[in-house]
């Protein structure tokens, strides 16, 4: 007892454990919902740094996941320092600083959050990962995926948040539109093949698929899913949930599926070649295999494949269709004013622009190239932006970019054909939505290569 007396650290961990033992999951739900009905929106952020001053760990939590609700976030950081403990929200996909708190609080903190999610409260060595549910006001059933992460200001939390219930988006709703749609519609059609989506985390890949999937959610199609998680749950899928500590992972999901009768089958990541080699057998033996992948562009998916020990030619008889996407932020209409292109823009933005096929965009809006910017008002909280959009780079594989990967071509060589067979870089779906009005230069290049290979 009297060494434990002298280990601080050791100490303030019991203290934190004993300040957040009483609460269960059930109550953390509870008030927050209660929380939820008490205050409007404009005071969350008040009730949060009320809960700050008063040092009342419960309501602290409580408050910063029902305020990251109301902003739209996605993701909840609480990052420790030597000084102190700042709250983070990814908001449209750009983190935004709420409050901070004093260091000795942030134990206490941490405790609340493990036990919210059924973590272990003394191991602060290594990060852990764990779950938890908040349902509010509105029924809406929020998962919170929670990890934790060891630094040397102490462990750092990040919650990503993720709405259950969630209405499913259609295609054209997600931003595809044009020959991108009516390259995914054409491959939706097919009986068999592999269709995947590609990019960065976060970047909506998921959300494409489920799309996809509800157009061909119908009575007479067997849909089984491999995910990880289940992020909605769709009324008509067979949804299954990998489990890394009883080895049941993508690869054993797959084999499973297809002793279930599937007619299509979805698995959420290709992450080595079992998968893969799975998929493709999925895919040979008359199914449609829908899964995703982590690369830059549509083109570097096939040399992604290609090393991870995958044969060309196998591509070639299989994959039918490859989505890159990023999501940009949307301009906020009320406040978004106009803005020439910049100067050092203007020559790549004409190269782009001049390669678009026609029908893509009105010959008006071309003409006009008229672009808008950020401004800030009240309704966008001063950041000029509200709610994201989806870019989309949609390579339909045909006959001549098969040839280039049986023959071994390069990356630019394959892109080269495939934007003469019709397909819109990300840069180009980028400025088509400048011009529009719905996002801004800045957005569109934050997250688009330029493109030489026009």
């Amino acid at each position: 007892m009297a060494e434990d007396q002298q280990n601080p650290k050791l100490l303030q961990t019991q203290q934190a454990v004993e300040a957040v033992s009483q609460a269960s999951a059930k109550e953390q739900v509870a008030v927050a919902q209660a929380s939820e009905q008490a205050a409007p929106v404009g005071d969350k952020l008040k009730l949060l740094q009320n809960a700050i001053v008063q040092a009342n760990i419960p309501q602290l939590v409580l408050n910063t996941i029902s305020y990251a609700l109301d902003l739209r976030s996605s993701d909840i950081h609480i990052e420790p320092s030597e000084t102190r403990v700042r709250i983070r929200y990814r908001v449209d996909g750009v983190l935004r600083q709420i409050v901070d708190y004093p260091v000795n609080m942030h134990p206490a903190v941490v405790s609340r959050v493990k036990i919210m999610s059924n973590l272990k409260i003394d191991e602060q060595r290594v990060p852990q990962d764990g779950r938890s549910e908040v349902v509010t006001k509105d029924g809406r059933r929020m998962d919170l995926r929670i990890s934790t992460l060891p630094t040397v200001s102490g462990e750092k939390i990040v919650m990503r948040i993720q709405d259950k219930s969630r209405k499913i988006s259609d295609l054209p709703e997600l931003g595809i539109s044009g020959t991108a749609l009516k390259a995914v519609e054409d491959a939706l059609k097919l009986p068999n093949g592999i269709i995947l989506t590609t990019g960065p985390t976060g970047s909506g890949k998921t959300t494409t698929l489920y799309s996809a999937l509800n157009r061909l959610n119908k009575v007479g199609v067997n849909i089984l899913t491999i995910e990880d998680p289940v992020e909605i749950v769709v009324d008509g899928l067979n949804q299954s949930q990998t489990h890394s500590e009883i080895k049941y992972n993508f690869a054993t999901g797959m084999r499973a599926a297809l002793r279930q009768d599937p007619d299509i089958i979805m698995v959420g990541e290709v992450r080595d070649r079992e998968t893969g080699d799975t998929a493709i057998e999925a895919s040979l033996t008359g199914h449609l295999v829908f899964s995703t992948l982590h690369t830059n562009s549509a083109v570097e998916t096939l040399t992604r494949l290609l090393n991870m020990g995958i044969p060309g030619y196998l591509l070639n008889s299989t994959v039918e269709l490859i989505i890159a996407q990023r999501l940009v932020r949307k301009l906020c209409y009320k406040c978004r004013v106009e803005a020439p292109a910049p100067d050092d823009l203007k020559g790549q933005i004409d190269k782009a622009l001049g390669a678009l096929n026609e029908g893509e965009i009105g010959p008006a809006l071309l003409q006009a190239k008229k672009f808008y910017a950020a401004k800030g008002c009240s309704e966008c909280e001063d950041t000029g932006y509200k709610g994201r959009v989806g870019l989309y780079e949609v390579m339909r594989m045909n006959d001549g970019i098969r040839e280039l990967i049986f023959k071994d071509a390069s990356m630019m060589e394959i892109e080269k054909a495939a934007v003469d067979n019709g397909m819109l870089t990300l840069e180009q779906a980028g400025l088509v939505k400048a011009l529009t009005g719905e996002t801004s230069l800045d957005e569109v290049y934050r997250v688009a290569r330029k493109v030489e290979n026009y």
